[in-house]
């Protein structure tokens, strides 16, 4: 298991530095950012990410489902609570009310690494749109399902499991037979098949888009993801573009998306 899934504090430290790095310039370079600017992640885990925005002075919301996590944003960005620079909110998304619990509407709505995990993304993406401003954006980040760790099997403890690509791709039972066979327990086999519900391709990501009245601002192929400079000491690296072109192969070798979106 890649060490830094267990250390909260440098796993916060790196998606910070990518987020300054490389999501804030790709977000900039799409969307008029302003004064007075209100910015929600939904998935916030430990606020890495928010941390880049208010650090520039934008109001900054984090929804997150794991009550855990938001123990250890709290202590990060404990600073910037104070100075009511930034609140969370431990509840289900569809629970919550944009007016009522948190006051207004968002005018960048950010999903860093978390649509991927989400059940029902048709019955998901068109809650957006309550809490969005009119002009507002939404950001998405997220590896294709048939990249070689799209089933996220690098967070397993087993040596080979962790490391062996594709083979999330397996069909049917052989895909947890043969987590088994590398020596995954029950409990990681149950969460390993979940991901597997959920996993989602750019096609289908760009369909349930259109579906969901979203249009597509601007999409970014990366051959490297720019988080595996923390995870494998590989520098970030944009996908070919003739392969960007090529339906469905592209999952295959493409790594990471970045998708701006808005509401038609």
């Amino acid at each position: 298991m890649y060490e830094f899934h267990g250390d909260k504090r440098r796993y916060f430290d790196m998606t910070y530095t990518v987020t300054k790095n490389h999501i804030l310039p790709y977000v900039q370079s799409h969307f008029s950012f302003f004064s007075g600017m209100r910015v929600l992640e939904i998935g916030c885990g430990e606020a890495g990410v928010l941390k880049a925005f208010t650090e520039l002075g934008y109001s900054c919301t984090g929804i997150e489902l794991e009550e855990s996590r938001l123990e250890f944003a709290r202590e990060f960005m404990k600073d910037e609570l104070s100075a009511g620079k930034i609140n969370f909110l431990n509840r289900d998304i569809y629970l919550v009310d944009p007016e009522k619990d948190l006051g207004s509407k968002y005018d960048i709505i950010i999903l860093k690494d978390v649509i991927e995990h989400i059940p029902q993304q048709e019955k998901f993406m068109p809650q957006l749109h309550r809490f969005l401003n009119e002009g507002g954006v939404v950001f998405f980040a997220f590896p294709p399902w048939m990249m070689p760790y799209g089933g996220h099997q690098q967070v397993l403890p087993k040596k080979w499991a962790s490391k062996l690509p594709y083979y999330h791709l397996l069909p049917g039972k052989m895909y947890p037979a043969m987590l088994k066979t590398l020596g995954v327990n029950e409990s990681g086999i149950n969460t390993m098949e979940e991901i597997r519900s959920t996993g989602i391709s750019i096609e289908r990501f760009e369909r349930i888009c259109k579906e969901s009245k979203y249009s597509i601002v601007n999409r970014r192929f990366y051959l490297f993801n720019p988080i595996y400079e923390f995870k494998f000491g590989i520098k970030p690296r944009l996908q070919w573009g003739w392969l960007t072109r090529i339906p469905w192969f592209r999952n295959f070798i493409t790594m990471g998306m970045y998708y701006m979106v808005k509401a038609k």
